[in-house]
C-alpha cells in the first residue's frame, strides 16, 4: 500500500493524511483496498470486483454521489493485467489485481511524478495515469502496420506459405484486443467528461477531454489496421483462387494433349481383322510414331495459344 501527496515535490504518507486539501494517488492491493474501503465509502460491490481479474474489456464504468469506479484490463506484452480504479474529487486509486510484471505499479508511479506542479489538478493526475497505460502503443500500432504491409508484398509476389492465414487470423486478434482496448478506455473517459458526480472542475474536464481525443486517434488507427487486414485477407483468397485455376488450367491441357491417344488407343484396341495395318509389321510402330507426333503437334499449338 502506497499513498503520495501530489505537489511540487510528491512525497509519500500515511492514508490518515488524505484530506481535501492537495490531490492524493494510491496504488494498493485487491486484499489492502478492502481494509481500507468502509474508511472511503466504497460499495461493498466495487470491492467484490476487484478481487478477481475480469476477462472481459467492457466492464463498464459505475458513478456514486462520491466517486467513480471502473475495473480495467490493460494490454501488455504476456498475459493482460487487470486494476480497479476509484475516481475522487481530491483522490486517485488504483487497485492491483493482477499486474504480472510490474508495469501498471510503475505507470502509476511515473504518472504520479509527471507533473510536479503546486496546484495540480485532479484530471491532469487522471491523465497521466491512463496516458501511461497507452503511452506506448503509438509505436506498437506502427509496427503492426508495417507487419501488416510485408504481408501484402507477401500476397502480391506470389510467395504466401501455408501459414500465412494463420499469421494474418493471429494479427485479426492482436488489432481486435487493441480496438476493444481503447474502446474500454473511451467508455470510462466519456462518463468522466460528462461529470456526473461532480468530482471534476472545468480546468480537470480539459485534460479528461485530451485523453479522449487521444485515445480515439488511436482507436481510429487501429480500426484502419482491421480494415487493412480484411482487405489483405480478400487478396489472399482471392490469390489462393488464382493458383487453383492455374492448377486446373495445366491439368486442363494436359488432358487435351493427351486426349488423342485415348482415340488412338480405343481404336486400335477394337481388334477388327479388317482395320488398317492390323497385320502390318510395322504397325505398332506406326502407333507409338503417330501418338509421339499428335502429342507434340498438340504441345506446340497449347504454347503458342499461350495456354502454360
Amino acid at each position: 500500500m502506497i499513498f503520495y501527496k501530489i505537489g511540487r515535490e510528491s512525497e509519500t504518507i500515511d492514508i490518515k493524511d488524505i484530506n481535501g486539501e492537495f490531490i492524493a494517488a494510491g496504488y494498493v492491493s485487491s486484499e489492502e483496498l478492502a481494509e481500507i474501503a468502509d474508511s472511503f465509502g466504497f460499495s461493498s460491490e466495487t470491492v467484490e470486483a476487484c478481487r478477481t481479474a475480469n476477462s472481459m474489456f467492457r466492464t463498464g464504468v459505475e458513478v456514486y454521489d462520491d466517486y467513480t469506479f471502473t475495473e480495467l484490463r490493460i494490454v501488455t506484452d504476456g498475459e493482460d493485467d487487470c486494476i480497479g480504479v476509484y475516481l475522487m474529487k481530491n483522490l486517485i486509486l488504483v487497485v492491483d489485481i493482477t499486474d504480472r510484471d510490474n508495469s501498471t505499479r510503475m505507470g502509476f508511479i511515473n504518472a504520479v511524478q509527471r507533473f510536479p506542479a503546486a496546484k495540480i489538478k485532479s484530471g491532469k493526475t487522471v491523465y497521466a495515469f491512463f496516458e501511461s497505460m497507452i503511452s506506448d502503443d503509438t509505436q506498437a500500432i506502427e509496427q503492426m502496420r508495417n507487419e501488416i504491409s510485408e504481408m501484402e508484398e507477401t500476397v502480391v509476389s506470389g510467395s504466401a506459405d501455408n501459414n500465412f492465414n494463420r499469421s494474418l487470423l493471429e494479427m485479426k486478434k492482436k488489432l481486435l484486443k487493441f480496438h476493444n482496448y481503447y474502446e474500454q478506455i473511451l467508455d470510462v473517459a466519456e462518463t468522466l467528461e460528462e461529470n456526473e458526480n461532480d468530482i471534476f472542475d472545468e480546468d480537470s474536464l480539459i485534460y479528461i477531454s485530451n485523453l479522449t481525443n487521444k485515445v480515439t486517434r488511436l482507436k481510429d488507427d487501429v480500426d484502419l489496421l482491421i480494415n487493412s487486414a480484411d482487405h489483405l485477407q480478400d487478396a489472399y483468397s482471392s490469390f489462393l483462387d488464382m493458383k487453383l485455376n492455374q492448377s486446373m488450367k495445366v491439368f486442363t491441357v494436359i488432358t487435351t494433349i493427351f486426349f488423342p491417344l485415348t482415340i488412338i488407343v480405343g481404336w486400335y484396341g477394337m481388334n477388327f481383322q479388317s482395320m488398317p495395318e492390323f497385320a502390318w509389321k510395322y504397325g505398332y510402330i506406326y502407333v507409338i510414331l503417330l501418338s509421339v507426333a499428335v502429342v507434340t503437334a498438340l504441345t506446340v499449338f497449347a504454347k503458342k495459344k499461350k495456354w502454360f
